[in-house]
């Protein structure tokens, strides 16, 4: 029988800051295919950069400090994210190597591609982008200068949000991107509450697989989606930033979504705020647990718990700061298509737009746009491929006390976290994807290659390539909570 409950927790130094990067009203909007709108016509909630910087508690440790930047975007591609981080290192004199940009993933933001300038709207997309750096170096420099001393305690929640997306349509005989309620996903809520040596709270931290995608089509306001009032139910309550980071959330998204009704997007949100701010409320105070500490006689014997201080080998614990880097080659498909070949559908799609819009036959042309936005983003996977068709796959993972931090680029099923968390099941394991981007865009499961769906149409790399993902992070985990005497070399 258990004698004492305890939570995982790290001690850091910790720095947070928060800035608003809601972009102008008017901007280039539309990144739904069946959009019939460019720009944006307002703003639902503002969108948010938050920075939590993190590093080891020793202040003569030479390791470098990470600094995770969760970002109400969607994603950017991999042009204007290489811009965005070597101007936000030289802004902010850091490391770009540090910087780990976490993208909440709402498709509600507007999608900020500089190929799109020349559309309406799009003239104040480079401007913006400017600007976004400019805040989050700025952000970045508060952070370290109001670094100081900190714990993190981490929590498991449960949220029924996020359920399966692979819809079997039978009607169709095809899969499609929908609610199927025969699905199974990870429905676990990571929380952390960053406190200082006060024992007052920092920030929050919430970890949640579930697509962004409440809003879509008829959506034409500037928007978090669903991470704007879940933000709102916690901070209200905790007087403090909170920091969201997506998790595996490929083939996971909310039961009632694809609407235009903000309303909704705010229930999804108020659910999840909720969920998480329940499990953050049942955290101790940092740096104690909760011990059995005998029985009481009376009308009955009673069973009496307490919370004491830590013991000093948890403390010790806690304190572990270690990083390391996985690398893999991971396999392209052998049939993606030649730049030549998408150009030519791209104008076909164009073609027929124009002439459905002549015609004045709208289900037509909003058909054609939405092709012809699915050709575009093809255009942009295969701008910036290996030639020898491996893509080196690189993650920068680091272990703070009792936690593994995983940041992953790319759209990763949620088979991801629920099996290196069955592998893991002593450890926090905090899993974001998204993470500066994605250039390897969708990684589903070998099981679900060959079914017709949009994440295979979408993905770059080969069937298996998760899989072998999934082994080469197990082995980086291992690498970090081993002993120093256990810890083992590894050629991936």
């Amino acid at each position: 029988m258990k004698r004492s409950c305890d939570h995982k927790q790290s001690l850091v130094i910790a720095g947070v800051a928060r800035g608003d990067i809601t972009p102008p009203v008017g901007i280039y909007h539309r990144m739904w295919g069946a959009a019939t709108h460019d720009v944006s016509t307002g703003v639902h909630r503002p969108l948010t950069a938050t920075v939590l910087t993190l590093a080891p508690p020793d202040a003569d440790a030479s390791q470098a400090v990470k600094i995770a930047i969760a970002v109400d975007h969607c994603l950017l591609w991999t042009t204007e994210m290489q811009a965005l981080l070597q101007r936000v290192s030289e802004t902010a004199s850091i490391d770009p190597q540090s910087l780990e940009v976490l993208f909440s993933h709402t498709h509600g933001a507007g999608l900020m591609g500089l190929e799109r300038q020349a559309l309406p709207g799009g003239e104040r997309i480079a401007p913006y982008l400017d600007h976004l750096a400019n805040v989050i170096a700025e952000l970045i420099r508060d952070a370290l200068a109001a670094a100081q001393p900190a714990s993190i305690t981490y929590g498991t929640g449960r949220c029924s949000l996020a359920t399966h997306r692979d819809y079997w349509d039978s009607e169709l005989q095809k899969y499609v991107c929908g609610y199927n309620p025969d699905g199974t996903v990870d429905d676990s809520v990571i929380v952390g509450r960053v406190s200082n040596a006060q024992g007052q709270t920092m920030a929050t931290i919430v970890n949640y697989a579930c697509h962004p995608t409440t809003l879509a089509w008829d959506n034409t306001l500037i928007s978090p989606d669903y991470v704007g009032a879940m933000r709102e139910v916690i901070e209200q309550a905790t007087a403090a930033p909170c920091l969201f980071i997506q998790g595996a959330s490929g083939d996971v998204g909310p039961r009632e979504g694809f609407v235009g009704d903000v309303a909704v997007a705010d229930r999804n949100g108020r659910q999840l705020g909720h969920a998480a701010l329940s499990a953050i409320l049942e955290l101790p105070a940092p740096g104690t647990r909760f011990v059995y500490t005998g029985p009481v006689v009376s009308g009955a014997t009673i069973g009496t718990w307490r919370y004491e201080p830590v013991s000093a080998d948890q403390s010790s614990s806690a304190a572990i700061w270690r990083a390391t880097e996985c690398n893999i080659d991971l396999p392209l498909r052998s049939d993606l298509p030649r730049r030549d070949e998408l150009l030519t559908e791209q104008a076909h799609w164009q073609a027929e737009l124009d002439v459905a819009t002549a015609a004045g036959d709208a289900h037509r042309a909003r058909e054609a746009r939405a092709m012809g936005e699915r050709v575009t983003r093809r255009l942009t996977r295969v701008a910036h491929l290996p030639t020898n068709g491996r893509f080196p796959y690189r993650v920068k993972l680091w272990r703070a006390g009792d936690a593994i931090w995983i940041p992953l680029n790319g759209e990763h099923y949620n088979v991801l976290q629920t099996e290196l968390r069955k592998r893991f099941p002593e450890l926090i394991l905090v899993i974001g994807t998204l993470v500066n981007g994605s250039d390897v865009w969708y990684l589903p499961d070998a099981e679900s290659y060959g079914k017709g769906l949009y994440q295979e149409e979408a993905s770059i790399l080969a069937r298996g390539s998760l899989e072998m993902l999934i082994d080469a992070l197990e082995g980086s985990i291992r690498e970090l909570i081993a002993t120093p005497a256990e810890t083992p070399s590894r050629t991936l």
